[in-house]
């Protein structure tokens, strides 16, 4: 693993962000590729997959950034916490804002049950969409992490990026499915629905390089970046993610699911990073 990390600190930033961030586009790849042995998933599995992720999703949003985020900015009491609180709160507003206006349909949930400005857009595309605003948030933080390893602030290591890149791997493999999957149960056919699976994830690498750069050009806007990187993460979860395991009768799984994705998330930072 050591060899790993030293591997991405000599790509620099902005290349270890593209590559790092392409792992996990391929991952949700090769997640929306179970779509060619199967027609059908366990709803069971499927419940607890979903909670894996939002338990990933939740572990690196303290961990991997929001900890840092604190840890790097100066100052005492409210004012050293402040920074990070702006930066949450404006991730969050992004992705409300985002959930507002862009039509999307969320995984498991009825044709009407579209959300977003009203339109005529086919099922497909709302699917795709509804995931794409979830891997947003995923691709800057890795981005915004390596920019900061690279700066050398404390808290923003290259293997904590390392590391996030790896959790955000693991939960994309159950998201590429759980877009590909819903396709081929409504007679898509299994490349179209493998293509539209893997096509929710290639924001990803592009968030990824954003998030990197910025944080290059903009040194002291790193707490702010994983801040917001957080607090955009913890909306898609509590907003969509966890609503999408409560609408049948395995919310028990989806709940151990929350939280062995937690530890392993938690596992993987504090191991690695």
């Amino acid at each position: 693993m050591n060899d790993i990390i030293t591997w991405f600190e000599g790509l620099g930033p902005v290349m270890a962000a593209l590559v790092a961030t392409t792992f996990t586009w391929a991952m949700t790849a090769a997640g929306a590729a179970l779509v060619f042995p199967f027609r059908k998933m366990n709803r069971r599995l499927f419940d607890g997959m979903l909670g894996f992720t939002g338990g990933v999703m939740v572990a690196a949003s303290f961990w991997s950034l929001l900890a840092p985020a604190i840890d790097m900015t100066g100052g005492e009491g409210f004012a050293k916490v402040g920074p990070p609180a702006i930066g949450f709160g404006l991730g969050a507003l992004f992705i409300y804002v985002l959930d507002r206006f862009v039509p999307h349909l969320h995984i498991n949930f009825r044709k009407d049950e579209a959300e977003g400005l009203e339109t005529d857009w086919r099922r497909t595309t709302l699917l795709v969409l509804a995931i794409t605003l979830h891997n947003i948030p995923e691709g800057l933080a890795v981005g915004v992490l390596f920019g900061g390893a690279a700066l050398g602030l404390d808290g923003a290591t290259t293997a904590g990026a390392v590391a996030l890149a790896i959790g955000i791997g693991i939960q994309n493999f159950p998201e590429g499915l759980s877009v590909s999957m819903p396709l081929r149960r409504d007679g898509v056919s299994r490349g179209r629905a493998w293509w539209y699976g893997q096509l929710s994830a290639l924001v990803e690498p592009v968030a990824g390089v954003i998030g990197a750069v910025a944080v290059m050009s903009m040194k002291p806007l790193l707490p702010y970046a994983l801040a917001f990187a957080a607090g955009a993460m913890i909306y898609v979860v509590i907003e969509e993610v966890i609503p999408e395991t409560q609408r049948d009768k395995y919310t028990d799984v989806a709940t151990l699911g929350f939280i062995g994705g937690f530890i392993v998330m938690m596992a993987l930072d504090v191991g690695l990073g």
